[in-house]
């Protein structure tokens, strides 16, 4: 059986949206490597050796994308429960060492980008954060070291 994986609806557009750019780049790398095939020796043939390598790399993309999107389980993060922190809320906590203050948008494995302030439901922080609420702390070791945090807010997303 195949285990679902959860996505904000703005991830599981954003896959389909790679998909599709994928999937109308490969008729134009196909034609590309059927006319340098037709100019003969394939073996020297720099443009046949490269083409397939990229029909290859675009298939494999494409192959992968369609894998994330059938097993994706889509939540509208606008919408979910914030008496816990769970996927699709966002989390404030406090750094209980360095007294700053971190927020956290918790995604799955497909759609979190830390850059942009979400982190993996996956990953030590955000599998560390499941379950708790407003002012529960909780101590998570990650490559740096050992990281203390408490809890201080839990909100919706405004991101769909």
């Amino acid at each position: 059986m195949l285990d679902l994986v959860p996505i904000s609806k703005t991830g599981f557009e954003k896959l389909k949206e790679e998909l599709s750019q994928l999937e109308k780049e490969l008729p134009e790398v196909r034609k590309r490597v059927a006319e340098a095939r037709e100019q003969g020796d394939l073996k020297e043939n720099g443009a046949y050796i490269y083409g397939r390598q990229q029909q290859g790399f675009l298939e494999g993309q494409i192959s992968e994308l369609e894998g994330k999107i059938n097993c994706s389980d889509i939540v509208d993060c606008t919408q979910v429960k914030c008496d816990r922190a769970h996927f699709g809320t966002v989390v404030s906590l406090l750094d209980l060492d360095t007294q700053k203050k971190v927020t956290h948008q918790l995604l799955g494995p497909f759609d979190a980008d830390s850059d942009n302030g979400s982190i993996s439901i996956h990953s030590p922080v955000g599998v560390a954060l499941l379950g708790l609420s407003i002012g529960e702390r909780v101590s998570v070791t990650i490559p740096r070291g050992e990281v203390n945090f408490e809890v201080i807010e839990i909100n919706r997303s405004k991101i769909e």
